[in-house]
C-alpha cells in the first residue's frame, strides 16, 4: 500500500518557501499551501505572516487531512498511481483531480474515492494506468493555458513536475 511519507519530500522538494505572485491564482503560498487553504484549516482570520510561518505539523496536517486522505491513498496499492494523484490534487484540488482521474478509469465521476474507484485503480495495469493519468494531467495543464493564456509562464514548471513523477512497479 501506498505510504504518504515517501510523496512528500517530492512536493516539498518542488513547492520551495514562500511566493506571492500577482499572476499566481492561489495568491500568498508557503511550500504550496496556499493562504485560501491556510484559511480552510485554520480560521477564515489567519493571515498571511502566520502561513509564513507554517510549522512542519500544520503542513503535515494539511498535507493528509485536505489531499493524501480525499484520496484514501493508504489504500491504493501502487505508491507511483497513489503519488502522480495525490500531487494532481495538491496542484489542482481534491475534487478536481479525483473527476478527472475517474474520467480516466470511466467510472461514475463524483469527485469521492469509493469503493468503485479503489477497485477500478487497484485492478488496473499500474504502469499502463499511470501513463493514462500522466497523459490526462500534461493535457488538462495545457487546458489551462489554452483558456487562460496568462497562465502561460507557468506551463513549463508544471510539466516538469508532471514529468518528474516516475512510474516505479
Amino acid at each position: 500500500m501506498a505510504n504518504a511519507k515517501l510523496l512528500q519530500p517530492f512536493i516539498l522538494r518542488w513547492e520551495g518557501g514562500f511566493v506571492n505572485d500577482p499572476l499566481d491564482r492561489g495568491g500568498a503560498t508557503n511550500k504550496g499551501i496556499t493562504i485560501g487553504t491556510f484559511r480552510q484549516f485554520y480560521g477564515k482570520d489567519a493571515t498571511v505572516e502566520q502561513l509564513k510561518n507554517i510549522t512542519d505539523e500544520q503542513w503535515l496536517h494539511i498535507f493528509k487531512s485536505g489531499y493524501w486522505n480525499p484520496w484514501k491513498a493508504d489504500e491504493i496499492v501502487n505508491q507511483s498511481i497513489a503519488n502522480i494523484v495525490v500531487d494532481w490534487a495538491w496542484a489542482s484540488g481534491p475534487g478536481t483531480s479525483i473527476k478527472q482521474v475517474q474520467g480516466v478509469l470511466e467510472v461514475v465521476a463524483d469527485g469521492i474515492v469509493g469503493p468503485k474507484t479503489l477497485a477500478a485503480i487497484n485492478s488496473a495495469d499500474q504502469r499502463t494506468l499511470f501513463a493514462d493519468i500522466h497523459a490526462a494531467r500534461l493535457k488538462f495543464v495545457e487546458n489551462i493555458v489554452r483558456r487562460d493564456p496568462t497562465q502561460a509562464r507557468f506551463l513549463k514548471g508544471w510539466k516538469n513536475r508532471i514529468n518528474d513523477i516516475k512510474f516505479e512497479a
